[in-house]
């Protein structure tokens, strides 16, 4: 080849470049080609380098990439590169140290920012990968209008970004890059609902999109719409069948759905690819306890303690087993991690709830309570709660659903009984209940359903966008709009019904908030008050660490004032609707469970089944905190627990005022 110009030489390895993406080959040939005009040219080298990795000739991109990483340790794409070709030859220390000097030299490189995050994941280093995938979020941004938003949705700030955000679509309408950045700082405030408009509205402007189809799936997943996240998984599963995100929640959904088997068989794939990933052993564990199998369960969660750099979760996870104790290493451990100074704030609440428990089962009393109240003061500010909202709407609802609203709606609604909801209060003996009721020959448990909730929030938004009050405009709703909203809970319900009997359990314990709504819609189904002494109900519901929601837990006086608003509304309904709502004291059902059962049964309309008292040999999923109690029979060991911890709860008696006498009634 004859000599060329440095202005033509320029233009060639330019060209080559571009070839890069569509046609590595190309580009490796033309780029051979151009050494023997420039036979020491790093940028030519590079492209060389980088074409033979994309081919997969790792050994030939090293022998090239090597030298000139060394040469040029200040070149950000070399270093890309020297990570790229090392994480492909599985040495990942070399991989991340040389991708953390990409980055370094270069913050908006966003391959080596995704080659640093999928690194970290593989290692287990959980907090680590989702710092560096939020750095690819924000160097993804080409938009320099919309660099600002995301330079603040990567530092944290949401409240900026999500400002910023706004005011460019003002005059964006259709810029999907900015919708889809608006949905993520939905995601992260689980403002869910949210999310889902923003990202189907990114869909319909970029359907191929996968950052936004993935995330609709989380949303999806996260308010138990499990089977719609299924399609979206699989379809991108088909382009990418080893993606372990996608994997993973994949694995979620088929849980939610009740498809175990496949939810197992997808964490087992996982963590044959990926055995130091401590999130995939944590969700692991999370299923095989929900299955029964306690003892796989404990030994997945003490392998994510020993792999994490932040144990939290997992401590927490072997302690929420509630039958499980801690050995004194364990104990010293969690001390250990409990006074770090950089330890993130969820894991210092996971630490100091798990401690409370371990220090409970010894019988340390005191010591125990500082660390539940520590972990609970943490946890609460990010867990807004107000507790005089509550009373007005409760309030509110009684003052809408009388004995004459309900009777100038006779006939309203679905006819069917299908549904048996167990209310009240977390922590109250529902999923004992549910046990009982779902060894039933015609009665499936599934979980707390999501579903009533969201039919309220769907109806207050009706009415915010009317410009009416909620539950007020309850008002105006005819016979076949109800009938609508019934059978759409029928509908939505479905998916988790898998055993084909005809009656089915909802015992999401909140439902009692929308107890009226209940009653309106689904005049035939089945409601059953799960009730236990405040002080035992209101303290197990304070040293229990939630995943999500019941945002009162975290305070004594708002437990109380809740459980006295709780009460209050049942006997608002007692008077509106006698007989309607059947209640199952707890105690009651541990002194005499077989009477308690048969008047159960009687309510439910159900003939006695011995099976009902055997209820610890049902095998099923159960997803809440009490799995392995349930799989058990009756105890009376865990009915007074409270009383160790009596002398702390005065906040808690003060709030509840004369419930604390008269609560049976």
């Amino acid at each position: 080849m004859a000599a060329l110009s440095p202005a033509l030489l320029n233009a060639a390895i330019e060209r080559a470049a571009v070839l890069l993406g569509p046609d590595p080959a190309q580009a490796g040939r033309e780029a051979e080609a151009l050494l023997k005009n420039a036979p020491n040219d790093p940028r030519i080298l590079l492209i060389l380098g980088s074409a033979r990795r994309r081919l997969g000739n790792m050994t030939g991109a090293r022998a090239i990439i090597e030298p000139l990483a060394k040469a040029y340790p200040r070149a950000a794409r070399t270093q890309f590169e020297y990570g790229a070709v090392l994480g492909a030859l599985g040495e990942p220390e070399g991989a991340i140290a040389a991708y953390r000097q990409a980055v370094s030299l270069n913050s908006d490189l966003a391959d080596a920012w995704r080659g640093l995050g999928d690194l970290l994941f593989l290692d287990g280093d959980v907090s680590g990968s989702d710092l560096a995938y939020a750095e690819l979020a924000r160097a993804s941004v080409t938009n320099p209008a919309l660099k600002p938003a995301a330079n603040a949705f990567c530092a944290g700030d949401f409240d900026r970004a999500d400002a910023l955000l706004r005011e460019h679509l003002k005059t964006n309408l259709d810029d999907a890059e900015a919708i889809r950045m608006l949905a993520e700082i939905a995601l992260k405030a689980m403002r869910f609902e949210d999310a889902e408009v923003l990202l189907a509205r990114c869909l319909e402007l970029q359907p191929g999109d996968e950052t936004s189809r993935f995330n609709l799936a989380e949303t999806f997943v996260r308010q138990q719409k499990a089977q719609r996240a299924i399609v979206l998984l699989e379809g991108l599963l088909n382009d990418d069948a080893v993606n372990p995100a996608y994997r993973n929640l994949l694995a979620v959904a088929y849980g939610l759905v009740g498809a175990d088997d496949d939810s197992l068989k997808v964490y087992e794939g996982l963590l044959a690819d990926y055995p130091n990933q401590t999130s995939i052993w944590m969700n692991y564990g999370h299923h095989l306890r929900a299955v029964g199998r306690a003892s796989d369960a404990m030994t997945a969660y003490r392998r994510s303690a020993a792999l994490s750099r932040a144990p939290g979760d997992a401590f927490w996870s072997l302690a929420n087993m509630k039958l499980a104790r801690f050995a004194d290493a364990d104990i010293a451990a969690m001390r250990e991690q409990a006074d770090r100074t950089d330890l993130a704030d969820d894991d210092r609440v996971q630490i100091h709830y798990a401690l409370g428990k371990g220090l409970e089962d010894r019988g340390e009393y005191a010591a125990s309570f500082d660390h539940y109240a520590i972990g609970a003061k943490t946890r609460r500010p990010g867990r807004p709660y107000s507790a005089a909202d509550t009373t007005a709407k409760l309030k509110a609802a009684a003052e809408l659903f009388t004995a004459d609203f309900f009777a100038e709606r006779t006939g309203f609604g679905a006819a069917t009984d299908e549904p048996i909801f167990v209310i009240g209060l977390p922590r109250a003996g529902s999923t004992l209940i549910e046990q009982i009721l779902a060894s039933h020959s015609q009665v499936e448990g599934t979980m707390e359903l999501p579903h009533i909730g969201q039919i309220d929030r769907l109806l207050e938004k009706a009415a915010e966008d009317a410009g009416m009050a909620y539950p007020g405009s309850l008002t105006r709703l005819d016979a076949a709009a109800v009938k609508a909203l019934s059978q759409s809970f029928i509908d939505d319900t479905r998916v988790h019904r898998q055993l084909g009997r005809p009656r089915f359990i909802d015992k999401m314990p909140n439902n009692f908030l929308h107890l009226g709504l209940i009653c309106l819609i689904l005049p035939n189904a089945k409601i059953i008050d799960a009730r236990r002494h405040p002080l035992g109900s209101g303290f197990s519901a304070f040293k229990q660490l939630f995943a999500q929601g019941q945002a009162f837990s975290y305070d004594l006086t708002d437990i109380g004032l809740y459980y006295r608003d709780y009460v209050e509304t049942m006997r608002h309904f007692d008077r509106v609707l006698p007989g309607r709502v059947h209640r199952v004291i707890y105690e009651d059902m541990v002194e005499d469970t077989e009477s308690q059962v048969r008047r159960l049964l009687d309510y439910c309309g159900l003939p006695f089944e011995d099976a009902c008292l055997r209820f610890y040999e049902t095998s099923r999923t159960v997803r809440t905190v009490s799995s392995e109690q349930v799989r058990q029979p009756i105890f009376r060991d865990g009915l007074d627990q409270w009383r160790h911890f009596e002398p702390w709860l005065d906040p808690l008696k003060a709030a509840l005022g004369p419930v604390l006498e008269s609560w049976r009634h």
